[in-house]
């Protein structure tokens, strides 16, 4: 899929087509898989885990796309009715993330038990939440509160997600110290929440041209003439419609969702082949907990580096 610049293109079609033949490729490959030898499942476990990582940075970049995007929109808009929903939303944004600490706290902190390692991580989150928005209404940064305020709910909900990934028999953890088991439907429900936002997130970041756009893309920002000054100009433009150029990249949508199902054999393994007990229950253990909080800590340095950026460099365009 690699170089499909226009819909001529034949490889076009196999992108597009062919679903049974896909199918019956993918149910043959699926019961070869079970015939591989333990070399390639363990080699294939570590490719993994460098796999999800990018992944994870794929979701962060998006978020704060999105994030960026959203507050420009209201901006523009120039009008009391939008400012005023801008400081709305940051508003509720802040009172979740210092009413999501406080039950953070009161979870995975409980009283009798030496917890620093989760008061830190706490901690942290809410160190970095000031930081967000001290740079962000720095006169120099001419950034708003709108982006600090998601960002800075976001980064909570990492911490919470990883500190309630801890083993169920940790002391600290005080959401599921006293459920070593869990049902069929909870973890169900978990799966397919989990399964449906990376697929969101794969279909979103594969066909975004935020990451990639190719050149001949109607979405690449290429401008042409509105009025074409002669007969040939006219005969190249009505061949270039006729062409009818991809507005994303096949190849890059296929190495998203490469990552994409890596980043699923991690969560459903909890980031390891030997994880014990809790190989039992879905993204529960260490390695998922440092997971989750190195990509808050990466999605805090990304957010900073958005805001700053401009400011370091102001002859680049970000």
């Amino acid at each position: 899929m690699s170089g499909i610049k226009d819909q001529k293109d034949p490889r076009d079609k196999l992108h597009h087509g062919g679903w049974m033949a896909k199918i019956v490729c993918w149910c043959i490959v699926v019961f070869l898989m079970f015939f591989l030898p333990n070399g390639i499942i363990s080699f294939y476990e570590t490719t993994s885990k460098f796999g999800s990582g990018l992944f994870l940075l794929v979701q962060v970049v998006l978020l704060l796309d999105f994030v960026h995007n959203w507050n420009d929109k209201w901006v523009k808009k120039d009008e009391q009715f939008w400012y005023m929903a801008l400081l709305v939303v940051s508003l509720v944004c802040y009172v979740a993330t210092f009413s999501f600490s406080g039950l953070l706290f009161h979870w995975f902190t409980p009283s009798g038990h030496d917890c620093g390692l989760n008061t830190f991580l706490i901690v942290l989150t809410l160190i970095l939440v000031f930081v967000f928005a001290t740079i962000a209404l720095h006169p120099q940064v001419n950034g708003s509160l709108l982006p600090a305020s998601v960002i800075s709910l976001y980064c909570t909900y990492l911490c919470y997600s990883g500190l309630s990934s801890e083993p169920r028999d940790y002391e600290c953890n005080g959401l599921h110290n006293h459920s070593k088991a869990v049902s069929t439907g909870s973890m169900t429900l978990g799966l397919l929440t989990t399964v449906l936002s990376v697929v969101y997130s794969a279909v979103r970041a594969g066909s975004s041209t935020t990451f990639v756009s190719p050149p001949s893309s109607p979405r690449a920002g290429s401008e042409k003439p509105l009025l074409p000054v002669d007969q040939m100009d006219r005969h190249k433009d009505k061949k270039k419609e006729e062409s009818k150029p991809v507005s994303y990249s096949y190849s890059f949508f296929h190495l998203i969702f490469s990552l994409a199902s890596m980043y699923s054999a991690m969560l459903l393994t909890g980031w390891s082949t030997s994880v014990g007990e809790s190989g039992k229950l879905v993204d529960v253990g260490w390695p998922s907990v440092w997971v989750r909080i190195v990509t808050g800590w990466a999605t805090a340095a990304l957010f900073i580096w958005s805001l700053v950026a401009p400011i370091l460099f102001p002859e680049r365009e970000f």
